[in-house]
């Protein structure tokens, strides 16, 4: 197993990865408060995982309850949320009752933002199942739902106890959801770590083909870089870096989800398709080459991930990001490449830039 820690002061949690961590339930109950959980799943991880889970909490006389939601991102919404606060009110659940969430990234942003919100903030562990969430969405605390407008506009920051990253589950991803994962994997090298960039460059087949030494080392290395980010800027209030930088390719990503109808693209499809934009428009600016965007491409390519977006338009492009959380006084703020490696944040660009960079990746559409 390994082990990383969110350094957050009196807040810090564990993140632990490994095979079969499921089956140790003492993991789970040596971070409750009080032996009574509400398990937050879905129809599709419910069948795989959710009898493991409560097996091993009954057996440590913790009391479970559940709710199972519908799955997909088109669910992630206020309709949805109420599930949850009807099960934990039904449960007579008190501020002790920790909530669990057994799911990828929606079950997780949604389990999350109820934990925040109920009763005015509960006890909340995060056991991702798929690799986007375990590298990504279930560290650092954001939690949220859609809104029809924007992705995420809806939510609050809430850390977890614990972040219990099973590999096993994996194995039971179908291929499309493995790639999705892999968008936020090759994130992490493009924002600030070359040489992680250059090692999934040389491991994507192994990646690809889950195998399972190389999957971990990309969970850690993954989970390292996010947490040393979300420890300096846990609430993404740096001006120029910080937890901002996390976010390469998810203003153009989030606006392909919205305009598609959330749900028609994964997430991390959405997030290649729009890192692709954010680095061709850093070639414009100067700062990558074409052999960069090339590279770039060929990665996502790689990871059987999609390297041109769908034709929306882009006055309907930048209508959409206009709505990203980003964006302060009106201005619109973006993450692009000053460097493979090298992330920034950059309000200075023009809308013909924008234009032409959303123009130049989606003509195939």
């Amino acid at each position: 197993m390994r082990e990383l820690t969110v350094a957050l002061g009196e807040r810090s949690y564990p993140i632990l990865i490994g095979s079969g961590l499921l089956a140790k339930p003492d993991l789970i109950v040596s971070r409750l408060p009080s032996p009574q959980v509400m398990i937050v799943t879905n129809t599709t991880v419910a069948p795989l995982f959710l009898d493991r889970l409560k097996q091993g909490l009954d057996q440590r006389a913790v009391k479970v309850a559940e709710v199972i939601l519908p799955d997909g991102e088109a669910h992630k919404n206020q309709e949805t949320l109420a599930l949850i606060y009807d099960a934990l009110l039904a449960n007579r659940c008190d501020r002790t009752t920790t909530v669990i969430a057994l799911g990828g990234g929606v079950v997780g942003d949604m389990a999350g933002y109820a934990a925040a919100t109920y009763q005015r903030g509960i006890p909340f562990i995060q056991i991702p199942t798929t690799l986007l969430s375990q590298v990504d969405s279930s560290v650092g605390g954001k939690t949220g739902i859609n809104h029809p407008r924007g992705k995420n506009m809806i939510g609050a920051f809430w850390q977890p106890q614990l972040v219990l990253a099973d590999t096993e589950t994996l194995t039971t991803l179908p291929p499309r959801e493995l790639s999705a994962g892999m968008a936020e994997v090759i994130k992490y090298g493009l924002i600030r770590d070359l040489p992680f960039l250059e090692w999934i460059e040389a491991n994507i087949g192994r990646l690809m083909a889950c195998d399972a030494e190389a999957l971990s080392e990309a969970i850690e290395r993954s989970c390292a870089n996010k947490a040393e980010v979300v420890a300096g800027d846990e609430r993404e209030t740096a001006k120029v870096g910080g937890r901002a930088l996390l976010n390469l390719g998810h203003t153009f990503g989030h606006a392909i989800e919205a305009g598609l109808g959330y749900g028609q693209w994964l997430h991390g499809e959405a997030v290649a398709a729009g890192t692709v934009m954010a680095a061709e428009l850093s070639r414009r600016l100067g700062w990558l080459s074409q052999a960069d965007v090339d590279r770039i491409r060929t990665l996502f390519a790689a990871a059987k991930l999609p390297v041109v977006g769908p034709a929306l338009g882009t006055e309907k492009y930048l209508d959409l990001m206009g709505h990203d959380k980003k964006v302060l006084a009106g201005k619109l703020r973006l993450v692009l490449l000053k460097g493979l490696g090298k992330a920034v944040t950059w309000g200075d660009t023009g809308k013909d830039d924008i234009f032409a960079a959303i123009d130049a990746c989606c003509k195939a559409a």
